[in-house]
């Protein structure tokens, strides 16, 4: 059933739109992969440290734990963009359902059903397809090869982080899963953020060839596409379902590449795109089948 609360669904959706915005700001700096990295999530942590209460409670060890898997997440998604394009790094980050299906037995202990296989052949497809373009050098990414390894290993970071905000969330009692995750992972983002910026720091030192339209990007990067899209999406999981917002979210993905092309006249190759819509149609495939399936027993009940 479609959502009541259209303020929500709004903040899904802008969420989703400030996301998209990273490729393309990623690349308007001068500044090198590791320098952007750094600073993007040393002002994101402040920044949802004092936007967001849930930040400053709640927290536990799991907390960095997950943040680890999320900080790797955040460095090799920065590095990548620096390296090839926005579209192949958004790609295939989102192959994540891929490694899910393998990681969640086992880090979650959920069982896998037949539709999980079908899906992860699906990605595995577009996957192939992305990897298979050759990409020629350009300005706005100078190593292609390179930044696609990097890309698709943070596809594997982030399936690793989302087991990981699962398990936060776990334990805490709520009406939905993923609206308790939600709220609880909040500690796990700003960790995450915090071990980034340490991380990646000695790497991008010095900054004294940082502009001032450098920072105001990192700013923008920090604040807003890291620090109030979080908030936006904690916000509006309150109000609708998981299933819907994962819809919603799919705005990030389709619009990153567009971003890319309308500031920096990036074009993904013909194999990059075909793959790129085989992967978001893979991954609303997954979401259509996880609420069919959710619908079920309910459908069942007396």
């Amino acid at each position: 059933m479609p959502s009541p609360h259209p303020a929500a669904r709004l903040k899904l959706v802008g969420a989703a739109l400030l996301f998209s915005t990273g490729g393309a700001a990623i690349k308007a700096t001068t500044l090198d992969g590791w320098q952007v990295a750094s600073l993007r999530s040393g002002v994101a942590a402040l920044a949802v440290f004092l936007l967001a209460p849930a930040a400053r409670r709640g927290w536990s060890w799991r907390a960095p734990v997950v943040g680890v898997a999320y900080a790797a997440t955040l460095v090799l998604f920065v590095t990548a963009n620096k390296l090839t394009t926005s579209a192949n790094t958004i790609f295939l980050q989102a192959t994540a359902p891929l490694y899910m299906v393998v990681l969640s037995p086992w880090l979650l202990g959920e069982r896998l059903r037949r539709d999980d296989f079908i899906v992860m052949a699906a990605v595995a497809v577009g996957l192939v397809l992305v990897l298979a373009g050759h990409d020629a050098p350009v300005a706005t990414a100078p190593n292609p090869g390179r930044g696609n390894l990097l890309a698709a290993l943070s596809g594997l970071t982030w399936a690793l982080t989302v087991c990981g905000l699962r398990w936060v969330g776990a334990d805490r009692p709520a009406d939905d899963t993923t609206r308790a995750a939600a709220g609880s992972a909040v500690p796990a983002i700003v960790a995450g953020n915090v071990i980034a910026f340490g991380a990646a720091l000695p790497f991008a030192l010095p900054l004294s060839g940082a502009t001032p339209t450098d920072w105001l990007v990192i700013g923008y990067l920090g604040v807003f596409q890291i620090g109030v899209a979080y908030l936006l999406v904690s916000s509006g999981l309150r109000r609708v379902t998981a299933i819907e917002a994962s819809i919603l979210l799919l705005v990030e993905p389709a619009l990153n590449p567009f971003f890319a092309w309308l500031v920096h006249g990036e074009k993904p190759s013909g194999f990059a795109v075909a793959g790129g819509l085989v992967i978001l149609g893979a991954t609303t495939l997954r979401t259509w089948l996880e609420s069919r399936n959710a619908l079920a027993p309910a459908a069942m009940a007396p």
